[in-house]
């Protein structure tokens, strides 16, 4: 049985890492995922994959930090689906690897504009349409850093991962009683191409309690928990996927 049969599912940030490993669970799990990211060819790559094994996806080619990308993937998911279940505002940026003071003001507002103004119009645009549908599920992709530790270098990546959990906090107060959840999920140090080199990732690993960082799929299966109604009495919430670091801090 699958867990997401007939929804819709909005995933930004979909062409490579988390985003891509969400997109194509969610969708072997039955359900039609409209996909967004800048990049064209591995968006199409992705839509690719997933039809490929006889599911359903549309692109949307955008910057997450507009309003109308969102507004598109919204008409996408209306006229190709009909309808919106799911939103994974997953899109964000590493930013600026530097000590506080020596971020700039530009540096400081992409990594915000990414991070958290993203999250911000794509909940924006999603809530509505959910209302209309009769609920839904809105997951944001924080980290554990900023919310349960703090790294060199990287305190305008940890401000606009923490910010996240005050955007689902907001929308449960606001939202829950009409059928909308909001949750987070903190990952840990994952295998994408934001991890870094191989010294990177090593030096990563030893930071959980698990030795390793997670696989894409890993962490997309928490998405799926989150997504589905598995998780039907959970809102507001921060589900570390994070393989032990939170606890041994």
């Amino acid at each position: 049985m699958m867990l997401l049969n007939r929804k819709t599912a909005i995933v930004t940030g979909a062409s490579s890492g988390i985003g891509r490993a969400i997109a194509q669970m969610f969708a072997a799990q039955g359900a039609g995922v409209v996909l967004t990211a800048r990049n064209r060819v591995e968006l199409e790559s992705v839509a690719e994959n997933i039809r490929s094994k006889g599911g359903h996806a549309c692109v949307i080619v955008g910057e997450v930090a507009h309003a109308h990308t969102h507004e598109q993937c919204i008409a996408a998911a209306m006229s190709e689906f009909g309808g919106l279940d799911i939103a994974v505002n997953n899109a964000g940026i590493v930013g600026p690897y530097k000590p506080l003071a020596d971020v700039t003001l530009q540096e400081w507002q992409q990594t915000l504009d990414t991070n958290v103004t993203a999250a911000y119009l794509g909940a924006r645009a999603q809530i509505p349409t959910m209302l209309e549908c009769g609920g839904g599920s809105i997951i944001f992709t924080s980290s554990f850093v900023g919310t349960s530790v703090g790294l060199p270098g990287m305190a305008a990546y940890g401000a606009s991962k923490a910010a996240l959990m005050g955007l689902v906090k907001g929308i449960t107060a606001d939202y829950a009683i009409q059928g909308i959840r909001a949750n987070a999920l903190l990952p840990g140090g994952t295998e994408t191409a934001m991890a870094g080199d191989s010294n990177q990732r090593e030096w990563a690993a030893g930071l959980h309690a698990m030795k390793r960082i997670a696989q894409p799929e890993e962490i997309a299966s928490a998405a799926l928990f989150l997504a589905s109604s598995m998780s039907n009495f959970v809102t507001g919430s921060a589900l570390f996927c994070d393989g032990g670091n939170a606890a041994v801090k």
